[in-house]
């Protein structure tokens, strides 16, 4: 778990896709497989319990990478900025669901107070604030962790 962290915290940089890289192809709405229902409840359970402390849409806080005077660093972006589309549905699930790592940050778990429906529409609604490029790019890292 600390590990996971580790990665969401220190690994993503704000980082958006090099210009000079080849973009892959666009995804479509379609190709993502959402469902509207899916992300509106993901988006009320989002506005009721992330949105206080990652930001309305995911923007979260701009200093996301520098820790606090309590070592301890600030909620991340969860949009497309730079951090959540960097991990597979498996590390995302595993991080609301325990929260962070002892000392890495102040989110709690949410296990016990959100059920996995609840869990997985929260990230249905994130994906859905990334841009059809990040989407894809996502695609190929999930890909990557369900292939193993």
């Amino acid at each position: 778990m600390g590990l996971a962290l580790a990665f969401l915290i220190a690994g993503c940089g704000d980082q958006k896709p090099e210009a000079a890289a080849p973009a892959p192809a666009a995804v479509g709405t379609a190709a993502r497989h959402q469902d509207a229902a899916q992300n509106a409840r993901g988006e009320a359970v989002y506005n009721t319990h992330c949105a206080e402390c990652h930001g309305i849409r995911g923007v979260a806080t701009p200093e996301w990478r520098k820790p606090g005077p309590d070592g301890k660093y600030p909620p991340p972006p969860l949009d497309d900025s730079a951090h959540a589309w960097h991990h597979p549905t498996s590390v995302l699930k595993r991080v609301i669901a325990k929260g962070s790592p002892a000392g890495m940050g102040n989110m709690p778990a949410w296990e016990d107070r959100l059920t996995p429906q609840q869990i997985d529409d929260v990230i249905a609604y994130i994906k859905s604030l990334w841009s059809d490029e990040i989407y894809a790019r996502w695609q190929q890292i999930e890909s990557q962790a369900t292939a193993r």
